[in-house]
């Protein structure tokens, strides 16, 4: 995968947020006003703004559509067509209490896989989390473990 691709409604609050959940800084910005583009998404145009914020291994591009405007969606992860986007991290309690102290909202108590649930065997040891960002667009902070580690 090289890219997620996230609509969002406010891109300066947006930039704002996945630079303070990332740590990074914007590599590009810019505009673009394209009807053959919009119609390549079944739009009848696609006047946006957009940034994008690099990552070691993924490109997190960050889109405002003004023409057409979109209107806001809550997805909730039981939802079909639901996505999320997952962030591994190397030391689950440092960033997840960072996160807590900077103000991130989690949608409920972080989560460890242990034996004696119904759950994956490679997947016990691994940490999550799950949060929104202002848009609602469902995110994961995680540690992974045994098989779950890459």
């Amino acid at each position: 995968m090289r890219t997620v691709g996230i609509s969002v409604s406010d891109l300066d609050r947006s930039i704002a947020y996945y630079s303070a959940l990332t740590g990074r800084e914007p590599a590009a910005e810019g505009e673009m006003d394209s009807v053959p583009f919009g119609g390549s998404q079944g739009l009848s145009n696609a006047r946006l703004r957009y940034a994008t914020i690099n990552l070691d291994n993924i490109g997190i591009d960050l889109i405002e559509f003004r023409d057409p405007p979109g209107e806001p969606t809550r997805g909730m992860a039981n939802r079909p067509g639901s996505m999320h986007l997952c962030l591994h991290v190397d030391d689950f309690e440092s960033v997840y209490a960072r996160m807590k102290e900077a103000g991130f909202e989690f949608l409920g108590d972080d989560y460890t896989f242990i034996a004696g649930e119904v759950t994956p065997e490679a997947a016990l040891g691994t940490r999550v989390a799950y949060f929104n960002d202002p848009d609602g667009t469902n995110l994961e902070i995680i540690e992974p473990k045994g098989g779950f580690a890459n």
